[in-house]
């Protein structure tokens, strides 16, 4: 896993692949991790119009090596996940309902 990239795949733990889409990357020096939030190809919006989005810590690869994605252990770690999330949709809700200037 590197900065950037558009999709990942993730084994879930009866060994399946599936193929997910990147969302979003950050950086967070308070926890000295990288993160990344993404949900699966193709997901289908429930009936509250949202899509469940999963988050990894990750390490990035070494001389184009593959990344690895690593549980989130901390409640701190997700809170912080959760407030960079809701700014993330934020930010795209604000670039949605901006109208273009004449």
């Amino acid at each position: 896993m590197e900065h950037g990239e558009a999709n990942i795949t993730i084994v879930d733990e009866e060994g399946n692949e599936q193929l997910c889409e990147v969302l979003f990357t950050f950086d967070a020096e308070q926890f000295g991790k990288s993160y990344v939030l993404y949900y699966p190809v193709g997901a289908e919006e429930d009936e509250d119009d949202t899509i469940e989005i999963m988050a990894s810590s990750f390490l990035p690869g070494e001389d184009g090596e593959q990344g690895e994605l690593k549980p989130i252990e901390t409640d701190e770690e997700w809170d912080m996940i959760e407030e960079m999330l809701n700014t993330f949709l934020a930010d795209e809700d604000d670039e949605d309902e901006e109208e273009p200037e004449e």
